[in-house]
């Protein structure tokens, strides 16, 4: 058996160790690439890409997902389930009204 070094730094100490995976470590790791994938998808989505979305901060985006899905819960309890959104302009508004599909 060799002699214990003394007097060595802790990253000395560990200069050649090599930690086993355990279970837990495993799904850290696939935590951290999954949230780094997902990091790099929203940085992709960007709405500064897309035109159609260009002048929208995600602030305003998600007031109007919000809304949206207040009236989809509000005409559902009205029984209206199958509809589209008509979108037009009046002035400075910009107008988005369901519009019901009648049954054939």
């Amino acid at each position: 058996m060799s002699k214990i070094p003394k007097n060595l730094s802790d990253k000395d100490m560990l200069k050649n160790f090599v930690e086993e995976p355990t279970l837990e470590s495993m799904f850290m790791e696939a935590g951290e690439k999954m949230e780094k994938k997902a990091a790099k998808r929203a940085a992709d989505e960007h709405p500064g890409k897309d035109i159609r979305i260009a002048y929208l901060t995600q602030d305003v985006i998600d007031k109007i997902g919000k809304l949206l899905l207040e009236l989809k819960v509000d005409l559902y309890k009205e029984g209206i389930v199958d509809y589209r959104m008509n979108v037009h302009r009046e002035g400075k508004n910009i107008i988005l009204s369901p519009v019901e599909h009648k049954n054939k």
